[in-house]
C-alpha cells in the first residue's frame, strides 16, 4: 500500500514529494529541483487518485502505466515512487551516486516502477503510442500516461507520435504536458513557441485540455475527465506549473532549469517548504 494509507489529502502527498526532491536535491548539491517541486502536484493526483497499480509488484500485468519521457526529471519521479512505497525513502540519501537505483538521468533497467529510459527528447509519446497499440491488441484496459515537457513539444518526432495516436484511436493514451516555460536555453516560448497548444493537439484529432497545473482540484478533475472520455480519441492535458512551487526564494530566480545552491540554502529550502505545509 502506498505510505501513510488512503486518506493522506493530495494536497499532503505533493507536499511530500517537494520534500523529497529536496532532499535528494541536497545529496548532490544540484539538480532538475525545481521541476520535480513544479510537478509534484501532477504526480499527486496520477499516483495517488487516477493510476491503477501495486507498489510491491511494479510488473503487475494490469498496471497503469507512467512513461517519464523527460529523464532528466528522473528525481521527480523518484520522489512520487517513494511516497507510493515503490521505493524506501531512506534509498533517497543515494540519489545521483554510484550503484544507485536512482541515477539523476532515469534508466529503467536501474530502477523500479520506472518504466522507460529517458534521454535524448522526444522519443516518450512514440513509445507510449506503441505500448498502446499493445495493450489494445491484448485487450487490456490500462491506461498509459505519459509525461512529457513544453520544450519537447519542439521535436518533430512528438508530433509523429500525436497523429499517429490519433490516427489509430488511442484512447487508452493520456499525454500530460508539463509547461513550466523553461528549458536550458531560457523561456520555452521565446526559444521555440509551441502556443496554441491545445489548438495543435485538437488540429492533430486529440481531446485537449489545459489547466492550472499546481491547482490539485483543477488537476484532479483533469485527469478524470480525460479517463472517463466516451470518445475513442488520445487524450492530453497540458498542465501550466511553476518552476520550483513551494520554495518562495527559488520560484522567484530568473532561472531555475537546474539548480545549484550554497549548502545551507538547501536548510533554508526545506524550512520554506515546511512553512507551507497543508493541513
Amino acid at each position: 500500500m502506498p505510505r501513510f494509507g488512503s486518506n493522506v489529502s493530495l494536497a499532503v502527498r505533493a507536499w511530500h514529494i517537494r520534500r523529497h526532491a529536496l532532499r535528494m536535491g541536497e545529496v548532490q548539491g544540484q539538480g532538475y529541483v525545481g521541476q520535480a517541486l513544479g510537478v509534484a502536484d501532477v504526480l499527486a493526483v496520477a499516483y495517488f487518485h487516477a493510476m491503477r497499480y501495486r507498489p510491491e509488484d511494479t510488473l503487475w500485468e494490469g498496471r497503469d502505466r507512467f512513461l517519464l519521457s523527460i529523464g532528466h526529471y528522473a528525481i521527480a519521479l523518484y520522489a512520487a515512487l517513494i511516497e507510493a512505497g515503490v521505493l524506501p525513502e531512506e534509498e533517497l540519501e543515494t540519489y545521483g551516486t554510484d550503484d544507485s537505483r536512482m541515477p539523476m538521468s532515469g534508466m529503467a533497467t536501474y530502477t523500479p516502477g520506472m518504466e522507460i529510459t529517458g534521454g535524448s527528447l522526444g522519443h516518450g509519446l512514440g513509445i507510449a503510442v506503441g505500448m498502446c497499440l499493445g495493450l489494445k491488441r491484448k485487450k487490456s484496459d490500462s491506461f498509459v500516461y505519459n509525461l512529457l515537457s513544453d520544450g519537447e513539444l519542439g521535436e518533430g518526432s512528438t508530433w509523429e507520435a500525436a497523429m499517429s495516436a490519433a490516427h489509430h484511436g488511442l484512447d487508452n493514451l493520456i499525454a500530460i504536458v508539463d509547461f513550466n516555460d523553461q528549458q536550458a536555453d531560457g523561456p520555452s516560448t521565446r526559444t521555440l513557441s509551441s502556443e496554441p497548444v491545445t489548438d495543435k493537439f485538437q488540429a492533430f484529432g486529440w481531446h485537449a485540455q489545459r489547466v492550472d497545473g499546481n491547482d490539485i482540484d483543477a488537476v484532479r478533475e483533469a485527469f478524470d475527465r480525460a479517463r472517463h472520455l466516451k470518445d475513442a480519441r488520445p487524450r492530453v492535458i497540458v498542465c501550466d506549473t511553476r518552476m520550483a512551487k513551494g520554495v518562495p526564494f527559488l520560484e522567484q530566480r530568473e532561472i531555475t532549469h537546474f539548480i545549484r545552491v550554497e549548502p545551507h540554502e538547501w536548510v533554508l529550502a526545506l524550512k520554506a517548504l515546511e512553512e507551507g505545509r497543508p493541513q
